[in-house]
């Protein structure tokens, strides 16, 4: 079984760790550089991107990070983490990985009273799993080589049709919300199958 890194700067690492290791990968938390050497593949967890960014700065992470996710290492960032794989930042200048071929809105549905939950068809899952929204951030623009997974109706926050909030793009998985907060593991056997 592949040997996962779980990015354990901020966030919700623990809650990842979880849902990895119960479908029997090894998980390794991530807090400084040595930590990247021998893992298969990497998640980001939700968290405050504009501090996991800084943090990765100062770490001396960021670089090495986006080289391994460019030289193929499977990767998976939700919330905070497709923010900071996405390569364009709606009115941010904050670091961030860049390497998914995206455009990101941060908080795109409100504050943390906004939050909410929803039923989500994803492609290629053979039913809906329960999304969690929690300051959660929405695609608003994808490159020819990004499929889309899932979109949610943005009528009930106050928007008009449907909004990105889960992509692939090669071996880069990213999703607006918090499968790691359901007990659904099925996003992360997806990720799994990605990595092996």
């Amino acid at each position: 079984m592949a040997l996962i890194g779980v990015l354990a700067l901020q966030g919700a690492f623990r809650e990842h760790a979880r849902a990895l290791r119960s479908l029997g990968a090894e998980v390794r938390e991530l807090r400084q550089l040595p930590h990247l050497d021998g893992i298969d593949g990497l998640v980001i967890p939700g968290g405050e991107s504009t501090t996991i960014g800084k943090l990765l700065v100062d770490l001396g992470m960021m670089e090495p990070l986006r080289q391994r996710i460019l030289d193929g290492m499977p990767v998976y960032g939700s919330c905070a983490g497709l923010i900071l794989l996405c390569k364009d930042i709606e009115d941010s200048e904050q670091p961030r990985l860049g390497v998914l071929d995206a455009t990101v809105r941060r908080n795109a549905f409100g504050r943390q009273v906004d939050s909410f939950e929803t039923t989500l068809p994803v492609k290629g899952l053979d039913a809906p799993v329960q999304g969690v929204f929690i300051r959660a951030p929405l695609i608003t623009r994808v490159g020819a080589d990004v499929d889309v997974l899932a979109r949610v109706d943005m009528a009930p926050h106050g928007g008009t049709g449907e909004e990105i909030v889960a992509v692939r793009q090669g071996r880069i998985l990213a999703t607006s919300f918090h499968p790691e907060l359901t007990p659904d593991t099925r996003l992360h056997r997806y990720f799994l199958d990605m990595s092996a």
